[in-house]
C-alpha cells in the first residue's frame, strides 16, 4: 500500500458549515453516497439542501486531498468533466464537491449488457470515455504542477516495486502459492528495467477503471485520480480495459484498444507498434496491482466481497497466457500465474451469483448476528431460502452488566466472560452439530448458499459472539467460502459516521 488514511475527525458539522457558508441554505439531510472507497477509508455522504445537493468529502490524508484538490481546478481549466470543487477544509480534512450521482460506468454497463453481450448505449459510454483519456495523459498532463503528486511523483522503479511486492505479499502468500523468492525478484527486475524503457512523460490516472467514472444521463464524469503521476501511456488503458469485474468480452476489449489508440493519434505520434510493444507488460502490472489489493483486503482484512473479482482477474490471466505476448521472458512469474489457476484456493471464491465465471464453485455460508427488537431476522436474498435462525436470549446477557455496555461481542473481555458459561458452550454445541450436518449435506449436493442468522436483544454481544466464533470454526473447513455481517454494529456505525462520533 501507498499510504493510509491518518486519524479523521468524523464529523459532518464542518461539512455542513462549509456547504451553508458557499450556498447560503441550510442543510436539510445527510446521508451516506457511496460509503467507504474501495476500502481507502474516504467517507463520501450526500449534503441536501433544499434546493441544491453537493458531495462532502472525509479524508484523512491532507497530501492526497490537495493533489484532489489541485488536479481537479487544472483538469475543470482544461475543459475535461471532473467534479466542481465548491469549498475545502483541509485542516479538517473535508471539502465539498458536486454531486453527479449514483451510477458509475460499471452500473451502467451492469445495466446494459446480457451475459457477453453489451447493449450499443454502454458501448457508446465506454468509447466516450475512452476519448477523454488522451486528453488527461497528454494535454492536461503537459502543464499539470507534479509536484503535489502523492506519494511519488511518477511511475518509476519505486513505485513499480511497490505494486509488484503488494502482489507478493498479499496475494501470492496469502493465496498460498509456492514460488522461488529470487526467482521471482529476479523476473520483477526484468519486467521493471522493460517498463521504465517505455516513454512516460505522460500524466498516469493511476486509477482509471469503472468505479471511477460516474455517468449522470449517459455523460461521464472522472472521479479518484488523486494518486496521479507522470507515467506511460499504457497503464491507464490497461486499467480500464482488464477491470476485473467489468469483465469486457475479448473482442471487446480489442475494439476499445484500436479505438483508443486512434484517439490517442489526435494528440501526439505515438507508433501503434511502439505502443503494443510495451501494453501487456503494463496490463500484467496492473492486473497484479488489482490482485494485490484483493488479497490485502480479502484475505489479510477478511473483507470477503473484495475476493469476488479474483476469478475475473484470473479469468483475464488465462486469456493472457494464450494470446499475449512479452517480449522479455518472465519464467518464475508465469510459473505463480500457472499455479494460480490451478488453485483450489483460489477456485472456491466465490463470485456474484448472476454472473459467476466457470472457475469452480464453493459453498458460500452467509452469518449474521443481529437485533430481534430493532428490525429483526435478515431475509435470505439468495433465493436459496432456508437456513437457520438461532434464538441467543436464553442464555446470560453481558449487556446487563455495566462493564460490558460498550463492547460488543468481537471484544475480548466479552468473550472471556461468555467462554466462562457452561450453558454457552452447550448452545454453540447443538448449533455445530445442526450447522456441519447441513453444511456435509449442501457441499454434496452442489448447494452454493446456506445463511446462518444469530439474534439476540440489543444484537451486539451474544449474537456477535456466536457469529464470530461459528465463522472461526467454518474457515477451517475447505470448500466453504465465510460472509459475515453484523447488522446492529453497522447500523450503529453508520450512524456514528454521520453524527460525528469517532471510530
Amino acid at each position: 500500500m501507498e499510504g493510509t488514511a491518518g486519524n479523521l475527525p468524523m464529523s459532518t458539522e464542518i461539512l455542513k458549515a462549509l456547504f451553508e457558508q458557499h450556498f447560503h441554505t441550510p442543510v436539510l439531510r445527510v446521508e451516506p453516497l457511496q460509503g467507504q472507497l474501495g476500502g481507502s477509508g474516504r467517507l463520501v455522504l450526500r449534503l441536501v439542501g433544499e434546493t441544491v445537493t453537493a458531495a462532502g468529502v472525509l479524508y484523512g490524508v491532507r497530501e492526497e486531498n490537495v493533489a484532489f484538490l489541485e488536479f481537479s481546478r487544472h483538469f475543470r481549466r482544461h475543459g475535461l468533466p471532473v467534479p466542481e470543487i465548491y469549498a475545502e477544509d483541509l485542516k479538517h480534512g473535508t471539502y465539498l464537491e458536486q454531486d453527479l450521482g449514483n451510477t458509475t460506468l460499471f452500473d451502467f454497463l451492469s445495466q446494459n449488457r446480457s451475459g457477453d453481450e453489451i447493449a450499443p448505449e454502454a458501448i457508446g459510454a465506454y468509447r466516450r470515455v475512452i476519448s477523454f483519456l488522451p486528453r488527461f495523459q497528454i494535454e492536461a498532463g503537459r502543464d499539470l504542477n507534479y509536484k503535489v503528486c502523492y506519494p511519488r511523483q511518477s511511475f518509476d522503479r519505486q513505485s513499480i516495486s511497490w505494486d509488484l511486492n503488494y502482489f507478493k505479499y498479499y496475494f501470492l502468500k496469502l493465496a498460498g502459492i509456492a514460488f522461488s523468492e529470487q526467482s521471482l525478484e529476479d523476473d520483477f527486475g526484468r519486467l521493471t528495467r522493460f517498463l521504465l524503457t517505455a516513454p512516460r512523460d505522460y500524466f498516469l490516472y493511476r486509477d482509471f477503471q469503472s468505479r471511477n467514472v460516474m455517468v449522470p444521463q449517459g455523460q461521464p464524469y472522472f472521479l479518484d485520480y488523486q494518486g496521479g503521476r507522470k507515467g506511460s501511456l499504457q497503464y491507464d488503458i490497461a486499467s480500464l480495459l482488464y477491470d476485473a469485474k467489468a469483465d469486457l468480452p475479448p473482442a471487446v476489449r480489442q475494439r476499445f484498444l484500436d479505438y483508443y489508440i486512434e484517439q490517442l493519434g489526435k494528440y501526439a505520434d505515438v507508433s501503434r507498434d511502439a505502443f503494443l510493444h510495451y501494453y501487456y507488460g503494463f496490463v500484467y502490472v496492473r492486473i497484479m496491482q488489482a490482485l494485490g489489493a484483493y488479497g490485502f483486503r480479502g484475505f489479510y482484512e477478511r473483507k470477503p466481497h473484495f475476493l469476488q473479482s479474483v476469478p475475473y482477474a484470473l479469468k483475464n490471466l488465462r486469456w493472457l497466457l494464450h494470446h499475449a505476448e512479452v517480449p522479455i521472458a518472465l519464467p518464475a512469474l508465469t510459473e505463480a500465474f500457472t499455479q494460480m489457476l490451478g488453485s483450489e484456493k483460489l477456485l472456491r471464491l466465490s463470485t456474484e451469483p448472476d454472473r459467476a465465471v466457470s472457475l469452480g464453485s464453493a459453498l458460500t455460508v452467509r452469518i449474521f448476528s443481529f437485533s430481534f427488537h430493532q428490525n429483526g431476522a435478515p431475509k435470505d436474498e439468495t433465493g436459496n431460502g432456508g437456513g437457520f435462525v438461532f434464538d441467543t436470549r436464553g442464555l446470560p446477557n453481558p449487556g446487563r452488566e455495566e462493564r460490558f455496555k460498550a463492547l460488543t461481542g468481537k471484544d475480548a473481555p466479552v468473550i472471556d466472560y461468555l467462554n466462562q458459561q457452561e450453558s454457552v458452550h452447550q448452545f454453540f454445541a447443538g448449533v455445530n452439530s445442526l450447522v456441519d450436518a447441513t453444511v456435509s449435506n449442501y457441499q454434496s449436493r452442489g448447494f452454493q448458499n446456506l445463511m446462518v442468522s444469530f439474534g439476540c436483544t440489543g444484537g451486539r454481544h451474544r449474537s456477535v459472539y456466536f457469529a464470530e466464533q461459528l465463522a472461526k470454526r467454518l474457515r477451517s473447513r475447505s470448500g466453504l467460502e465465510v460472509v459475515v455481517r453484523h447488522l446492529q454494529l453497522e447500523k450503529l456505525l453508520e450512524k456514528n459516521a454521520l453524527e460525528g462520533v469517532p471510530q
